[in-house]
């Protein structure tokens, strides 16, 4: 059918098909494909297609190729147009708080994407640069763009330049949520209660397999100066001007191919006791899918669906996780789409603004330095380990991950300051959350303390785990966690 975004064509037709095993593999040869739903489509200027060499990807947040909507998007646009697809990547080194480790775990995911684009005769670019000028720059030969969805007011700021700057249109698609945020809730909701039965009565809808197209056209060899992904990654960044404080991790290498082995690894042995056990961290009863959420190196909705498939699992366990995997996770991308101040202490609740306001003169028992903090000296030997297991390993147990945030709330002498040490965790100082029992330096805020790690699990254990980790260096608190939004285990 012919939609309103100016001729561009819309996927409505959605034969029932049996999922094969790795229903990424799957490929449609035949003219009818699976649907891309409308809703995940948003046209950012009113331009008409323009007479070009290709169809260009701009590939940013979704850093995958398969199960990827824009992508796929993109290679249809391409067929219609009878032209070929151009997927372009673009590396600044002056992306908020990233380091060397995030820039290694990219570029690995990025190295096995660029094999297997290869393996369907699509060229892939990797520039270095400021993404809105090179997109621009490569866009002048391309008859469209289509680029993928962030969620970050950085993200969102290469878009508006690039649609405000290029010659044709500029085409958002949608693919790192499992139902698209503004059809989930049109504005900002209040907690996971708000948003979940918003999300739940639309995932039959929006739970549907995506194949890869066939490309019916090849481009050759461009004259755009790109980075050579095939040299060694300490190669590839020896140019960039990044802070290289934090080493890469070996317990985590990125990409697709190790995010579903991973996947593979938790449902086979994991999933079936997720429910019970996910929660403490003295076991692994976790995916490990948030590193590779977070850089669009899996899709969530192949995670979904791997899950929905599991055999012998029973069906509230394989809830519980889809709970954290699309309802939690998708709470923070509507939280940063709708909330401007997202990453300032303003973006909390006015109730619980005024009960830390109201407590701020409290005595605090132990009051912390960041430096203190950065270092893991603290009094808490729990807290301490979790510090620890996120320098060493890149990720934090869940669980711990409340705790930690919690205890800077409580140690800092300001609930300001906490929040600008703890800025990624805006739940522990009461976002998504409602009021509870009066107390001291919390107020109304919900509080957790050592002895509840103590009463639910064999949090002892945890600690021995963690210190029998290697060493690594120590960096600022909010370099050492991914950057917002980010949501799973």
């Amino acid at each position: 059918m012919i939609d309103p975004l100016g001729g561009l064509h819309l996927y409505w037709f959605y034969p029932f098909f049996e999922l094969s095993a790795d229903p990424g593999e799957c490929i449609w040869d035949a003219g009818e494909m699976p649907m891309i739903h409308h809703e995940r489509i948003q046209k950012l200027n009113d331009l008409p297609l323009q007479k070009g060499r290709f169809v260009l990807y701009w590939m940013q947040a979704s850093q995958r190729a398969e199960y990827n909507h824009a992508l796929e998007y993109a290679v249809r646009q391409a067929n219609e147009q009878k032209l070929p697809v151009l997927v372009l990547f673009v590396l600044t080194d002056r992306f908020p708080e990233a380091n060397l480790r995030h820039y290694t775990f990219m570029l690995e995911g990025l190295q096995e994407v660029r094999v297997r684009l290869e393996e369907r005769d699509i060229l892939f670019l990797a520039v270095k640069g400021s993404p809105s000028k090179e997109v621009l720059r490569v866009a002048r030969e391309a008859s469209l763009v289509v680029a993928d969805r962030g969620y970050l007011r950085v993200q969102g700021g290469w878009h508006e330049e690039v649609a405000e700057k290029a010659s044709c249109p500029v085409i958002q698609v949608e693919s790192d949520v499992i139902v698209p945020v503004e059809a989930a809730c049109p504005k900002e909701a209040y907690s996971a209660a708000v948003l979940r039965p918003k999300i739940n009565s639309q995932l039959r809808k929006y739970l549907v397999p995506l194949a890869k197209t066939p490309v019916k056209r090849t481009l050759g060899r461009l004259d755009f100066p790109a980075l050579d992904l095939k040299k060694s990654i300490p190669g590839i960044l020896s140019s960039f001007s990044i802070d290289r404080s934090l080493k890469p991790v070996s317990r985590f290498r990125g990409g697709a191919s190790e995010a579903k082995r991973l996947l593979a690894d938790f449902i086979s042995h994991k999933l079936k006791d997720y429910g019970e056990l996910r929660s403490d961290p003295s076991l692994d009863c976790v995916s490990h899918m948030s590193p590779y959420l977070h850089f669009g190196q899996i899709s969530p909705l192949y995670i979904a669906m791997q899950v929905q498939e599991a055999g012998k699992i029973p069906s509230k366990t394989r809830e519980a996780y889809l709970e954290e995997l699309i309802v939690r996770r998708e709470l923070a991308m509507n939280f940063t789409q709708y909330n401007p101040t997202y990453d300032s202490f303003r973006a909390i609740p006015d109730w619980a603004k005024r009960t830390l306001k109201g407590h701020q003169k409290d005595k605090r028992e132990y009051v912390y330095s960041q430096d203190e903090l950065e270092k893991g000296r603290t009094h808490d030997p729990y807290w301490n380990a979790a510090q620890k297991e996120m320098i060493v390993t890149g990720k934090m147990h869940n669980y711990m991950r409340m705790y930690w945030g919690k205890k800077i709330l409580e140690w800092c002498a300001s609930p300001e300051e906490a929040f600008r040490i703890a800025v990624y965790f805006a739940w522990c100082f009461g976002k998504h959350d409602r009021p509870w029992g009066e107390r001291k330096i919390f107020g109304q805020v919900r509080y957790m303390n050592d002895a509840g790690l103590r009463r639910k699990f064999k949090i002892d254990d945890y600690v021995k785990k963690i210190a029998s980790l290697e060493e690594g260096p120590v960096t600022r608190l909010a370099r050492s966690a991914l950057p917002f939004p980010d949501q799973k285990g």
